[in-house]
């Protein structure tokens, strides 16, 4: 079981309120509610400040109750105001009738519930608020230091001394959290991880911008969404037939292409098909040629990328 609480605070009863942090918190809720298939994929819980008042008392309960019992995964994503208290070196949520610093709501305090919830596998944290880096830090002033438990990820919108930044209607972060989810940071084999949604957005985001902060302690990364395979299963099987060897040159020919009409095969054609599939996602690459096209009509050939052998590998290893 997946279960997931979504949190977006627009409006604040004593500070300045926010835009887009109600849209960020909706739109991530249901986009990873279900796989690219279809198939379900996160239990939602959505809190907003336009449906009720987001306390800190109500978003104590809620985040207590999400890191409790047992599940595959357990995730938060918190859209808000954050703050970090240079006196007490602490990093905390700002709730919705926030007034002063004694009703933040600590990061490692959230830490600690979910470094407790031992029933859960995995516990993944997602900020879209300033200054909230400071998540998984060691800190000296506190009796539960910040670090991180086994199975916990943690993804900022920025560093501890940065402010996270709203444009067209959605956080800059969150904005590039839902590109990642549409499908900008699958893999190959259709899967979203918290690292490859943090590549996505770290190259993304310039040096002079906002920097989002990654931080895990987990033996291997889970899939988030699942999207259909950019390369079919069938195809990556193939690739230690196609390829015996690591260094081995697929030999083509004319045969091949299928505007070759005189001597174009069909069957060569199924797999010149699949070949060319392979490199348009990096997986090949053409010998002594600019395109596949040129490799088949000057009969030389294609042979695996270091990325193409990784997936041969685990077509070996029948991990595919």
């Amino acid at each position: 079981m997946r279960k997931g609480l979504f949190i977006g605070i627009n409006h604040y009863e004593h500070i300045n309120s926010l835009s887009g942090c109600e849209n960020d918190a909706i739109e991530m809720a249901s986009i990873l509610s279900a796989h690219a298939s279809g198939s379900p994929n996160f239990h939602r819980n959505v809190l907003t400040s336009s449906d009720q008042v987001v306390s800190k008392k109500k978003i104590t309960s809620e985040i207590k109750n999400l890191f409790s019992g047992e599940s595959d995964v357990a995730l938060l994503y918190f859209a808000g105001h954050g703050h970090f208290d240079d006196n007490v070196d602490e990093g905390s949520l700002i709730p919705q009738n926030f007034e002063d610093a004694e009703d933040g709501l600590r990061i490692s305090d959230i830490l600690f519930w979910a470094s407790k919830a031992t029933g859960i596998k995995n516990k993944i944290i997602i900020l879209d608020c300033c200054q909230a880096g400071s998540a998984g830090q060691n800190s000296q002033m506190k009796g539960n230091p910040s670090l991180l438990a086994d199975g916990m990820t943690i993804l900022t919108a920025c560093k501890k001394d940065e402010y996270a930044q709203e444009k067209g209607g959605h956080g800059v972060f969150t904005g590039l959290l839902i590109q990642a989810l549409q499908g900008g940071a699958a893999d190959v084999l259709g899967n979203i991880t918290p690292g490859s949604m943090y590549a996505f957005v770290d190259s993304a985001l310039g040096p002079w911008q906002q920097r989002p902060v990654f931080k895990t302690n987990v033996s291997s990364f889970i899939s988030l969404k699942e999207m259909a395979p950019k390369v079919s299963l069938d195809t990556l099987r193939n690739l230690p037939k196609w390829f015996p060897e690591a260094e081995s040159m697929y030999s083509l020919d004319p045969s091949y292409e299928p505007d070759e009409k005189g001597v174009f095969d069909e069957e060569k054609g199924k797999i010149f098909a699949q070949l060319q599939n392979c490199n348009r996602h990096s997986l090949v690459e053409p010998v002594d040629a600019e395109h596949m096209y040129y490799a088949a009509m000057n009969s030389t050939g294609c042979r695996l990328t270091v990325l193409g052998n990784y997936y041969r590998e685990l077509a070996i290893g029948e991990k595919i």
